[in-house]
């Protein structure tokens, strides 16, 4: 004879019924996994095409083509194609600002530090043509979706921070001589780490030279490394009349 429950049901019945829920939950597991894995290819499709062509020019058929999905997918899983576009600069600087935490400047004694920002930033931009596109087709358009997105701002300003600390303790330590802020000198990281990038087809027609080099790149690198550092020891005003 079979066992019975407590509530007069059969052990048997009551594990027989809940069979097809858990087979439902184990089911459901793959299911999760595919339908994340379909969301992050349709995203870094939507990355790539949005940096090569816009906002405008990129189309939502195509990035659906070469995700491997379909167009139904991705207004179920975005919306539409500025929610796409909004989740794909989003995920543009929420990958940047994510390696420069793990910096960890906090750490490091100020010139060090400083120096690790700069290899950094000058490296990450080097590296990833997609982000430096995406975020100058964002300025064409005048930072139109960008002002949408709060973490833009939210997530840099812990940078902005790591940097005062770094200038804070520079100037403290007598390492650092120039008065400057940290919002102003990231912009001329950035400056430097960026031009050669974002101009580097009609800079080479100008002067002559492919600025892909790899052997320029690493000059250009340590130059840019050198201006830094030597614009923060120099005495503040040095050089100027």
């Amino acid at each position: 004879m079979g066992r019975w429950g407590g509530d007069g049901f059969p052990v048997s019945a009551k594990l027989a019924a809940r069979r097809p829920v858990k087979d439902a939950l184990e089911r459901s597991v793959p299911h999760k996994r595919d339908a994340a894995a379909t969301r992050q290819r349709i995203l870094q499709a939507a990355c790539k095409a949005f940096a090569v062509e816009g906002f405008t020019g990129a189309r939502i058929d195509q990035i659906a083509k070469a995700a491997e999905a379909n167009v139904q997918m991705i207004y179920r899983y975005f919306g539409g194609k500025e929610d796409l576009y909004l989740a794909a600069l989003e995920a543009t600087y929420a990958g940047v600002r994510s390696l420069e935490r793990e910096l960890d400047l906090g750490a490091l004694e100020p010139a060090a530090g400083m120096r690790r920002l700069v290899e950094f930033t000058f490296d990450y931009l080097r590296d990833n043509p997609e982000f430096v596109a995406i975020v100058r087709n964002e300025n064409v358009i005048g930072g139109r979706f960008v002002r949408q997105l709060p973490m833009v701002s939210d997530t840099t300003y812990p940078l902005v921070e790591a940097i005062s600390d770094l200038l804070r303790r520079g100037c403290e330590a007598g390492v650092f001589k120039a008065k400057t802020d940290a919002m102003n000198l990231y912009v001329t990281i950035l400056s430097l780490c960026i031009t050669h990038l974002a101009q580097k087809d009609t800079l080479s027609v100008m002067f002559g030279l492919d600025l892909s080099d790899k052997e320029w790149l690493k000059e250009r690198r340590e130059q840019v490394i050198c201006v830094v550092l030597s614009f923060l020891t120099a005495p503040y005003g040095a050089g100027i009349k």
